[in-house]
């Protein structure tokens, strides 16, 4: 029987993997939403992650809370700087008088 740790692992290891073949072909027009939606989950993972360290079940969970923490909010400001710059893209230009 596989321990809580191997179980979660396998999860981690399959969605990682789906996750990529999904991204991977995704078609350029639709780049935008799915940023959107990639901030939204990482969004999610922010908030979770915050439950996890504030916690305190372990001075590891503490620890790891606080890298994930991190981690996901850098996701999800870099997403929407990203998002933003790519919709600048699409905005109709002032013409120069």
């Amino acid at each position: 029987m596989p321990s809580n740790l191997e179980g979660a692992l396998f999860v981690f290891l399959l969605a990682t993997f789906v996750g990529f073949e999904v991204i991977r072909r995704v078609s350029p027009l639709l780049h935008t939403p799915l940023m959107s939606l990639t901030n939204a989950i990482s969004a999610i993972s922010l908030v979770g992650s915050i439950v996890i360290t504030g916690a305190e079940k372990s001075q590891l969970s503490v620890i790891l809370g606080t890298i994930a923490v991190v981690c996901s909010m850098a996701n999800v400001v870099g997403g929407f700087v990203i998002t933003d710059r790519m919709l600048k893209m699409f905005k109709k230009r002032e013409p120069r008088q």
